[in-house]
C-alpha cells in the first residue's frame, strides 16, 4: 500500500476504553475456500437440460474467446462460426480455415439457441437457476452468487472471489489493517497536504456483527476544490448492506462535521461510490483548520461507529443495535 508520508495512528485517548479496537486484535480464522462441485446440483440440472444440449452448447462456444455466442453469430463460407466481437479481432478472416468471413449470419444456430435452457455459470457456487439461453447472460450479470471484485482501491487489482477469500486476500496480499469491533478512531497525518491530489491513502477492514466492512479515506479534486473523503463499504450484497448504518465524525478547534448513512455494497465500485459523494467530505481548508497549528500539516482524527438496524416487533420501526 502506498501511503506516502501518511500514517494511521491508533488512538488511545477515548474515554471508553472498551470501545477502542486496535488492529492487534485477532480476527476469526479465515481460510481460502475451495470450489467444490455439488453432485446434487449437477443431477438436478442435468434432468432439466434436454439430450443433446451439451453438444449444441459447444457449437455455441466461440472458437476465439470461448465465450457463448449471441446474435449476431457470424459464419464463413465453410460454415465455421464466431461471435461478433471476435469478428473484428480476426480482421474478417475465419480463424479455422482462414477464408474471408464477409457478412454471413448463422441464423439457424441463432434459432437453435432460442430453444436451449442452461444453468447459471455460477452453479458451482450454489446458484440453482436455469434460464433460456438468451436470458442467461442478463441473470449472470446480477446473480447474487457471482464473485466479488477485490475492493482494494490503491491499485487495479483483478482478483475476484467470495467474501472470506477476499478478506484473506486483503490481509495477506495487500497488507490491509484488520480491526475487530464496531467503533474506530484514526488519525490521518500528512506533512505537506497541498501536494496530494487524487490519492487513495488508507483502506481498513472492520469485522463486526459477523460481517466485514471497508473504510476508505482519500483525497481528490471535486471540481476545482481539493477535498478529503471518508466512506464505508459493506462486503456483501446491497440488500444486506441496508441492514447496517454508520457514522463518521471529524473535528477540531471546537468545530465538528458528522456524517451518517448506510454503507454501500462492494458490488458498487470504489470509484462509483466516491464520484457519487456518498460519504463524509471535508474541504481542504476546513481539514487544515481542524488540524490546528500553522495549517501546513494535515492531522485529521476520524472517529466512527457501525450499528445494525433491527426491526421493532411491536411498531415495525427500525431500532439501532449498537455494538458494545
Amino acid at each position: 500500500m502506498e501511503l506516502d508520508s501518511i500514517e494511521c495512528v491508533p488512538s488511545i485517548d477515548l474515554t471508553d476504553e472498551d470501545e477502542i479496537h486496535h488492529h492487534h486484535h485477532q480476527f476469526p480464522s479465515i481460510t481460502k475456500p475451495h470450489n467444490n462441485s455439488n453432485n446434487n446440483n449437477n443431477t438436478s440440472v442435468s434432468s432439466v437440460i434436454h439430450p443433446g444440449t451439451t453438444s449444441v452448447h459447444e457449437l455455441l462456444e466461440c472458437p476465439v474467446c470461448t465465450n457463448s455466442m449471441y446474435p449476431p453469430i457470424h459464419q464463413c463460407h465453410n460454415g465455421h462460426t464466431l461471435c461478433s466481437t471476435c469478428k473484428t479481432r480476426v480482421h474478417n478472416r475465419c480463424p479455422t480455415c482462414r477464408q474471408e468471413l464477409g457478412d454471413i449470419r448463422c441464423l439457424a444456430l441463432e434459432k437453435v439457441a432460442e430453444s436451449l435452457e442452461l444453468p447459471c455459470k455460477y452453479m458451482s457456487l450454489g446458484c440453482p437457476e436455469i434460464f433460456p439461453y438468451y436470458s442467461k447472460l442478463k441473470h449472470e450479470a446480477i446473480c447474487n452468487l457471482r464473485p466479488y471484485n477485490c475492493p482494494y482501491a490503491g491499485s487495479e487489482c483483478s482478483v475476484v472471489g467470495d467474501i472470506p477469500f477476499l478478506v484473506a486476500h486483503l490481509r495477506d496480499d495487500h497488507k490491509v489493517d484488520m480491526h475487530s469491533g464496531c467503533t474506530f478512531n484514526h488519525r490521518y497525518v500528512k506533512s505537506n497536504p497541498r501536494e496530494v491530489e487524487n490519492a487513495t491513502w488508507m483502506l481498513t477492514v472492520f469485522h463486526c456483527f459477523g460481517q466485514y466492512f471497508c473504510l476508505h479515506f482519500e483525497a481528490f479534486q471535486l471540481g476545482m476544490a481539493p477535498v478529503y473523503m471518508a466512506f464505508l463499504r459493506f462486503m456483501g450484497d446491497e440488500t444486506e448492506a441496508r441492514n447496517y448504518s454508520y457514522s463518521l465524525e471529524v473535528g477540531g478547534n471546537g468545530r465538528k462535521l458528522i456524517w451518517e448513512g448506510t454503507p454501500r455494497s462492494v458490488r458498487d465500485s470504489h470509484k462509483k461510490v466516491r464520484d457519487s459523494h456518498d460519504g463524509l467530505i471535508i474541504q481542504r481548508n476546513m481539514a487544515l483548520f481542524f488540524s490546528g497549528g500553522d495549517r501546513k500539516e494535515l492531522k485529521l482524527r476520524v472517529t466512527g461507529r457501525i450499528w445494525k438496524e433491527q426491526q421493532n416487533p411491536e411498531g415495525g420501526a427500525c431500532i439501532p443495535n449498537l455494538c458494545s
